[in-house]
C-alpha cells in the first residue's frame, strides 16, 4: 500500500478500531472495555466530557477508581483499561454531564450519569455507548 493511501486510511482506522495499515507503526491496543458518547442535541460526539471508570472492591462496599478521562473529538476514550486489565466484576462509568452541559451554557437535568455493569467474561470486549441531552440519556451494550 502506498504511504499515501495509507496516510488517507489512518482516520477511518480509529473509527473502525482496525490496528495497524501495512507500512505504518502499530496503534496501541484496543482497550476491552470502550465508551462513545454522543451529543443528541447537536447529533455531534460529545467532546471533552470528564469521566471516572471505576470497579467495585471486596464485598461490593468500596468503588476503586480505574481511569479518569475526558472523551476526545469523536466523543470516545482510546485506552480506556490496558489489554490484561480487565477482571471479571463490577464497574461503574461515572459521567460529569453537568460540567459538559456548564461549557455549553445549557442548563441540565442530570449533574451526573452512572452506568453500572457487570463483567462475567474478562475474555470478551465490552462498549458502553451513551446517548446524551440535558434533560435525557440513554444507554446500552454495544458491541
Amino acid at each position: 500500500m502506498s504511504s499515501g493511501a495509507a496516510s488517507r486510511l489512518q482516520p477511518l482506522q480509529g473509527h473502525l478500531g482496525t490496528q495497524k495499515v501495512r507500512g505504518n507503526s502499530m496503534d496501541p491496543p484496543s482497550s476491552p472495555v470502550t465508551t462513545h458518547v454522543l451529543d443528541t442535541t447537536s447529533g455531534q460526539p460529545a467532546q471533552g466530557l470528564s469521566f471516572h471508570l471505576s470497579q467495585l472492591e471486596g464485598s461490593g462496599q468500596q468503588w476503586t477508581e480505574l481511569r479518569q478521562s475526558y472523551t476526545n473529538a469523536d466523543g470516545r476514550c482510546p485506552g480506556l483499561l490496558e489489554p490484561g486489565q480487565m477482571k471479571r466484576g463490577t464497574y461503574k462509568l461515572s459521567f460529569n454531564t453537568e460540567g459538559y452541559w456548564r461549557k455549553r451554557g445549557q442548563e441540565t437535568f442530570y449533574p451526573y450519569v452512572e452506568v453500572v455493569f457487570t463483567i462475567t467474561n474478562d475474555m470478551q470486549k465490552f462498549h458502553v455507548p451513551l446517548l446524551l441531552s440535558p434533560w435525557s440519556y440513554t444507554t446500552y451494550r454495544g458491541s
